[in-house]
């Protein structure tokens, strides 16, 4: 069994979404400086790059929004034993924990996207993750047993929410959380809120594919938005589409981002936490929203539950925007589109390689 990340530099530091913008150096404009940052974070890499003509002003929201993504990264990190979730994990079945504000609401949005997808998003997964050889490598794809076994570990109707304490308690012994499908969308509204209060309001913040665009467009460029490419989910280095964006948050979930390949074949680390099972063709869901959390936590929820959901969704919150790539479950090697929101080419098309690396 091998993992892959299935990134190279320049698909970390942007992730499943390519900023389709030109990034002038504005040598000739003395009023407009640039503060750039690159930095690895929650397994992935963080990329900000601000606009002010304050240099001061850029250091200062470029320095508060890399702590406060690095703080919360200390805080999810499901493999560090002394962050706040492992502390919780180990613990919350022989006595409530109490969380922090910050990790409260995170669990109250996983919550709500727990049934919102029917209990197939399921930060209670973390059992099914190590089993799958997310955490450490194995060599044969797990039996039907040990997945009934594990099973008996997840769901959140498992656990006990005490709104009034913020304190969570578990009923069954042995289960995790692991908030891999969320935590990325709520750092980047926390890191977003810190550049916006240092009075620095265009840019664009990148955490692992999670790609907010401030509220402000670069003036030198033209335009009065951001330009964003979506990649291709069956060929990494071409995008296929480019979408207008300004003051909102773009999330793409892909079988291509982190998997495992067992015995030659490609599972996406994405699980259904109904079945036991990593989703099957599925290829990419790209979200666009107003709030990182939501934007993650879609990506996931309708990676896992499909158009339904998706028509559901942007049904009740017009504002929100959705597309799906996904193999047809019959005919494979053709390549099906679902778009939804009126912001998408309404010609987009993907085609099949003869053989994708996701075979």
């Amino acid at each position: 069994m091998k993992m892959k990340r299935g990134k190279i530099l320049f698909a970390l530091l942007l992730g499943s979404v390519l900023i389709a913008v030109a990034l002038f150096l504005f040598a000739g404009h003395g009023r407009v400086e640039r503060e750039t940052r690159r930095f690895p974070v929650m397994g992935t890499v963080a990329s900000l790059d601000l606009y002010d003509n304050s240099r001061d002003m850029l250091n200062r929201a470029a320095d508060d929004a890399q702590n406060e993504i690095r703080r919360l990264e200390a805080m999810c990190n499901v493999r560090d034993e002394n962050s706040e979730l492992s502390r919780l994990n180990a613990t919350a079945f022989q006595k409530p924990f109490r969380c922090s504000d910050d990790l409260w609401e995170i669990l109250l949005a996983a919550r709500k996207y727990y049934e919102l997808s029917e209990g197939s998003f399921d930060i209670t997964v973390k059992p099914l993750m190590k089993l799958w050889g997310f955490y450490s490598r194995r060599s044969s794809v797990p039996e039907q047993k040990e997945i009934d076994e594990a099973m008996k570990l997840v769901g959140l109707n498992k656990v006990i929410f005490d709104d009034r304490n913020k304190t969570v308690r578990f009923t069954v012994d042995g289960i995790g959380l692991d908030l891999g499908g969320i935590a990325k969308g709520y750092a980047l509204d926390k890191a977003r809120r810190k550049v916006l209060r240092r009075g620095v309001d265009i840019g664009i913040l990148d955490l692992g594919g999670n790609l907010f665009c401030l509220p402000e467009p670069i003036p030198e460029v033209g335009r009065d938005h951001y330009r964003v490419g979506i990649r291709n989910p069956l060929d990494k280095d071409r995008i296929m589409t480019v979408v207008p964006m300004l003051d909102s948050v773009i999330a793409t979930s892909g079988d291509y981002e982190r998997y495992v390949v067992i015995d030659g074949k490609h599972y996406t680390h994405i699980i259904d936490a109904k079945t036991g099972y990593p989703v099957q063709n599925m290829l990419s869901v790209s979200v666009i929203a107003s709030k990182g959390i939501d934007s993650d936590a879609l990506s996931t929820s309708v990676f896992l539950k499909g158009a339904p959901l998706a028509e559901k969704i942007c049904g009740e919150n017009p504002g929100i925007q959705i597309l799906i790539v996904r193999r047809d479950p019959v005919e494979r090697t053709k390549i099906l589109v679902e778009r939804f929101g009126d912001i998408w080419d309404r010609d987009l098309k993907v085609d099949s390689p003869k053989q994708s690396f996701a075979e």
